[in-house]
C-alpha cells in the first residue's frame, strides 16, 4: 500500500475519531441541559400548583352565605 493510502486513512481516521468525541461531548451537554429542564419544570409546576385558581368549593361556600349577604344589606 503506497505511503499516500496510510496518511488518507490515517487522516480520515483522525477526523472521525475528533467528530465522534465532539459529538459524545455534544451529548452530555444535552444530557445536563435534560437534568437542568427538569428541575425547572418542576419548579414551575410547583409554582403553579401552589398558585392555582379558588376551588370550585367556594361556589357552595358563596351559596351558603348568601342569606347572611341578604341579611347584611337589609340592615341598611
Amino acid at each position: 500500500m503506497p505511503a499516500v493510502a496510510w496518511v488518507t486513512l490515517v487522516a480520515a481516521a483522525l477526523i472521525i475519531g475528533l467528530t465522534a468525541v465532539a459529538l459524545v461531548r455534544v451529548i452530555v451537554h444535552l444530557r445536563n441541559v435534560a437534568t437542568t429542564l427538569d428541575g425547572v419544570v418542576a419548579g414551575v409546576d410547583s409554582i403553579a400548583e401552589r398558585t392555582r385558581t379558588v376551588p370550585a368549593r367556594l361556589i357552595s361556600v358563596n351559596a351558603n352565605l348568601k342569606p347572611v349577604r341578604d341579611w347584611c344589606e337589609g340592615v341598611q
